[in-house]
């Protein structure tokens, strides 16, 4: 990708949720390999789409609601112009709340303050399977996180 998006809408992150529609999340290793392949987080692309989320976050845009740990808000739901994905920006600094992927979840994690980690992992893409459960946690630091969900599917727990 050699083009930066110029806003967050399905429009400008079609290349992006085009390729993510093609993914397999009951194999997260190959979509996970295959996100860092054609979107990695140091190309022009995802440093565009981390650049406008903190854009998004400092106008107040972004991230304003919740509190403490986790701030989130909707980026957009899912529909036709999406992919059937919908999107939601979180910036965490802690645990957040126990949820199930019924069908998978794919997380974009920008580094904001110190040596995070998100389950353990750093930065980067984080691809869970359709069914799995976990309590997102950030530790060592703070993230900004771009969630992706097919079909806009989530069970809080």
């Amino acid at each position: 990708m050699s083009n930066s998006p110029n806003d967050l809408s399905p429009a400008s992150l079609s290349p992006l949720l085009k390729h993510v529609a093609t993914l397999d999340l009951s194999d997260p290793a190959a979509a996970t390999a295959s996100l860092g392949t054609h979107f990695p987080a140091d190309g022009p692309f995802i440093t565009g789409v981390a650049a406008l989320m903190r854009a998004g976050v400092s106008d107040g845009s972004l991230c304003n609601r919740g509190g403490g740990s986790v701030r989130f808000s909707r980026v957009f739901r899912c529909d036709e112009d999406s992919f059937g994905f919908s999107a939601d920006a979180v910036l965490m600094n802690g645990p957040g709340p126990l949820h199930r992927h019924p069908l998978g979840e794919i997380d974009l994690c920008f580094t904001e303050s110190g040596e995070p980690s998100f389950d353990g992992k750093p930065a980067g893409w984080v691809v869970y399977p359709p069914g799995s459960t976990h309590v997102p946690t950030v530790s060592d630091g703070s993230m900004l996180i771009l969630y992706l969900l097919p079909q806009g599917s989530i069970d809080f727990l």
